[in-house]
């Protein structure tokens, strides 16, 4: 049996170069990359004499087999654990929009299924659905026809779309937005649907979507209970 993951990687953007050639050495070919920014404090900043840098941060999934050899080359080759050059880190996953679409993700990792997790019975699971760029509004349109509250979207680049063809059945471009979307477990299903059928592979939208689940969650509404305090 295997288990899925989604893994995260966050190291600084002159990193780039060395880290996309470790993926694909590693077998990690289908990888969503975006931009982030450092927090440190700028008095620490001055103190040390650099400068505020930019971050590389990473996401793919991969199986606990896969993350066994990543977490190996990741702390050998990348000395991701030497302070100052990054983080990696995984979460468990909820599940997969289709059984084309794990393959794409996993592309050649081995996996079998396993049976339902402990984290299966979370209250609220995030949902990330991953379009092509420019159709954040339909994504999100499809989305809430099932009960969705808001999203919060990221532009993202992504690899082996090359190969998205040959699991897919389908071109995809490498711009990306990924749009995240905390939902309540029990409606998960249906809005992960509506996404899958009104944007999905068969739509210029080309939408995927997994979730992830969520321990624990607050600030949540969705439209149901707004409605119920007008």
């Amino acid at each position: 049996m295997s288990k899925l993951y989604m893994m995260v990687t966050i190291t600084n953007r002159n990193m780039k170069k060395r880290f996309q050639d470790f993926f694909q050495d590693y077998g990690n070919s289908v990888v969503f990359t975006t931009l982030g920014r450092g927090t440190a404090n700028s008095a620490i900043l001055d103190y040390l004499g650099i400068e505020a840098s930019e971050k590389l941060v990473t996401f793919s999934v991969v199986t606990d087999q896969l993350w066994k050899k990543l977490k190996k080359g990741l702390i050998h080759r990348m000395q991701i654990d030497v302070p100052g050059t990054g983080i990696a880190f995984i979460i468990p996953m909820g599940s997969v929009g289709g059984k084309k679409v794990l393959q794409y993700l996993l592309q050649d990792q081995e996996y079998v299924k396993e049976e339902e997790s402990e984290l299966k019975g979370t209250e609220y699971e995030l949902l990330m659905a991953i379009a092509n760029q420019g159709c954040i509004d339909s994504v999100m349109d499809a989305a809430r026809s099932a009960n969705a509250g808001g999203g919060t979207v990221i532009h993202a680049k992504g690899t082996g779309i090359k190969s998205a063809e040959k699991f897919l059945g389908v071109s995809l471009t490498a711009e990306k937005e990924i749009i995240l979307i905390v939902a309540k477990s029990t409606e998960k299903n249906a809005i992960m649907k509506a996404i899958m059928e009104k944007s999905g592979l068969k739509s210029k939208e080309k939408a995927i979507v997994f979730s992830l689940p969520v321990t624990a969650a607050i600030g949540l509404r969705t439209a149901d209970e707004t409605e119920d305090e007008a």
